[in-house]
């Protein structure tokens, strides 16, 4: 291992160790850095200032030992910083989302951290646009630590929009409405809630979801705009703590949807958004392992599904008039290994988002003649988006498009003549030349005969002879897949001789829905082997050699980082974990934390399944830390973060520094003013990517480039 970057002059904090002994299955397990975990953690998320003195100087002092070994990169992290950011257009704005006589946009402004949320009437014979800003999010967040302004909603009518704002990075939202003419607030004021809401028809009433003690959305309420939050009317509640509630609405805007999920399972209620204090409608009850979402069609629901064993999802329809189970019809049948990520109901076509051979593409369905075709593209890996926008009627398709050396272009698309209109491309403003780079897909052989995809960046002039560092990132989880898309901050490493490579382990449905199943539960193991075999297939290809890799992953990524950390060393120059889901066993053990008991189904539960629990117990890397040599490891938290509390990382760190034989750098950071996603401010987050990339830099002997 690489000893080089240690600094023996200035000394690690060394945590307290007090006994705390937990009982499962007969197996008796001790946690000396348990107290770590604040009794009042739920209070932290809110009020930092209430947390324990014991607890806050050990991260502080975590912190200050971080600052000082990587104070020899500041230089580095300001170089970083300033050129990822000169990389950003600071004066941009989206490409407006029609929706009747208006449209709808974001827009930045230079030195604005951030989004403004504007509209402008749309083109008339003059050629005039009369634009507005709706909320200004720079105003709105001055004097605060941290901001977060999200779920911004227009009503119908357009007379209001409502909108949520996080001021502690804990995602406790609170809803407020504001009226467009006269430029200011109504009274109404709701708390705690997820930062969504939705309008109905009359736009006068609102449905938001309410989160619960445990931080759990549970309680979908209906509000009419100029109450009181104490009138508003519980509409739903979920009684199981393992599923999750979520709102939306259909394009048609004819109906409310109120979806209750698990990671395997969902449930849908639809309310006519005509009457918004109506009946709800259950589509179909839920049944273990069936996943189901729908849209509304002129006389019918197009549902979206896994049943039937259509594994990688089908799309069925049922008339409005009895949208039961036994009356679902096949529309458009299931094929395997063609993963349907996402439907779209306009008035006269579907259009469906999919995955085959691990490459998205777009495909148009004629909702009379049943007539398809796909928006075919070209490069060897790339990132598809879909925007459905506000319009029900409209031949107009809009999506996005970008690969890791094409910047994001943005595309009208016209599903009649199937005439594409370039709306925006990415501009780089220090400018991007893609002749200079090279993108490609390789497929890494694993043990079990499976390939596992990676996609990689690098420049041009890279010599691909073994010796240029590589910094491999991965995620593998929730079947969420990781996109082949354009980032302008990793041209920062590339520049400077990295290949930047992405992994697509199993966990992501990057090979279809069973590339997901063979990823989670009692499969979980597959995850971290597909990453070891996709950095030995590197090393193999001379892409960059052994000892040369520097593994990136965050929040479940960052398990995945905690995992090939004790189980392949050697491979790695170093790691950084980002938000790192380390201490599964214990966290899955605990049933009052708000995602533990809906993340069963993807993990296993080891409280009442004692093979679960052996699972588990076998790769929690916070568990399965040993005394040998690990790679340099940069470590990243957030005090407010309900979906990876902060004492995770913090307890695996200082199980590390008490166990490993080596000298290499181990660093803690954690931001005690934000949660799971890091700073809110586009130009804040920048400069927590430079001091990861600097950690980078300064590990591989590359800060003098």
């Amino acid at each position: 291992m690489n000893r080089t970057v240690s600094d023996d002059r200035i000394s690690a904090p060394v945590a307290k160790k007090a006994d705390c002994f937990d009982l499962h299955h007969g197996v008796r397990r001790n946690d000396p850095y348990a107290w770590m975990r604040a009794h009042n953690w739920q209070d932290v998320m809110r009020d930092a200032s209430v947390l324990a003195e014991d607890i806050r100087a050990h991260l502080e002092a975590e912190n200050a030992y971080t600052k000082q070994v990587l104070g020899d990169t500041e230089g580095l992290q300001a170089s970083l910083f300033q050129e990822m950011k000169a990389r950003i257009k600071e004066d941009d704005s989206s490409v407006p989302t029609p929706d009747g006589p208006y449209a709808y946009f974001v827009r930045y402004v230079k030195d604005g951290q951030h989004p403004g949320y504007c509209r402008q009437t749309v083109d008339s014979a003059d050629g005039d646009k009369d634009e507005a800003v709706l909320l200004d999010g720079n105003a709105m967040a001055e004097g605060l630590a941290y901001f977060k302004l999200g779920g911004v909603s227009h009503s119908p009518d357009h007379e209001c929009v409502v909108y949520g704002t996080d001021k502690s990075g804990a995602e406790f939202y609170t809803l407020e409405i504001r009226h467009v003419a006269r430029g200011e607030n109504l009274g109404d004021v709701i708390e705690d809630t997820t930062g969504g809401s939705v309008w109905s028809a009359d736009s006068r009433t609102l449905f938001y979801t309410r989160v619960d003690e445990n931080h759990r959305p549970s309680k979908v309420f209906r509000h009419r705009v100029g109450s009181d939050s104490s009138e508003d009317v519980l509409i739903y509640e979920e009684s199981d703590p393992g599923f999750f509630v979520g709102i939306g609405k259909t394009l048609s805007g004819s109906y409310i949807i109120i979806s209750s999920h698990d990671h395997q399972t969902s449930e849908v209620r639809l309310i006519d958004s005509d009457n918004p204090e109506g009946p709800l409608q259950l589509i179909a009850p839920r049944e273990v392992g069936h996943e189901y979402d729908i849209e509304h069609q002129d006389d019918r629901f197009v549902i979206l599904t896994n049943c039937d064993d259509a594994e990688d999802f089908k799309i069925m329809s049922a008339p409005v008039s009895d949208p039961a189970r036994q009356n679902w019809r096949d529309l458009i049948a299931h094929k395997t290994g063609r993963l349907i990520l996402s439907l779209s109901a306009y008035r006269n076509h579907l259009v469906r988002l999919e995955r085959e051979d691990g490459l998205p593409r777009i495909v148009v369905t004629d909702a009379k003649s049943g007539d398809e075709h796909a928006i075919s593209f070209d490069e060897e890996a790339y990132q598809l988006g879909l925007s459905e926008g506000y319009e029900y009627d409209t031949t107009t398709l809009r999506f996005s498009y970008s690969s890791m050396t094409t910047p994001s272009q943005v595309y009208d698309y016209d599903v009649v003549t199937r005439q594409r209109t370039l709306r925006k491309t990415q501009e780089v403003p220090s400018g991007h030349e893609p002749s200079d780079y090279v993108t490609r897909r390789v497929y890494a052989p694993a043990a079990d005969g499976e390939t596992v995809p990676v996609t990689l960046l690098y420049r041009n002039d890279t010599p691909l002879d073994g010796t240029a560092p590589l910094l491999l990132y991965g995620y593998g989880s929730y079947g969420i897949s990781i996109p082949a898309s354009f980032s302008t901050t990793c041209l920062s490493l590339v520049d400077r001789g990295f290949v930047y490579a992405v992994a697509h382990v199993r966990g992501g449905k990057d090979k279809g829905y069973r590339w997901y199943r063979l990823g989670r539960r009692e499969h979980k193991a597959n995850t971290f082997r597909d990453f070891i075999a996709a950095a030995n297939y590197l090393t193999a290809e001379k892409f960059t050699s052994k000892g040369n890799i520097v593994a990136q992953g965050g929040s479940a990524g960052g398990l995945l980082m905690g995992a090939v950390a004790n189980m392949a060393p050697d491979l790695f120059r170093g790691i950084l974990a980002e938000v790192p889901f380390v201490d599964v066993l214990t966290t899955m053990l605990d049933d009052t934390l708000p995602l533990t008991p809906p993340e069963w189904p993807e993990w296993g539960n080891p409280i009442e399944d004692r093979k679960a629990y052996e699972t588990i117990a076998a790769y929690s890397p916070y568990d399965n830390v040993s005394a040998q040599a690990y790679p340099h490891i940069l470590a990243i938290a957030g005090l407010a973060d309900p979906r990876v509390t902060y004492w995770e990382p913090a307890k695996w760190v200082a199980r590390l520094r008490e166990v490993k034989t080596d000298d290499n750098l181990l660093l803690l950071k954690t931001n005690m003013e934000a949660g799971h996603a890091g700073a809110s401010g586009r130009f804040d987050r920048l400069k927590e990517v430079a001091l990861n990339y600097a950690f980078a830099l300064k590990i591989t002997g590359k800060t003098e480039a």
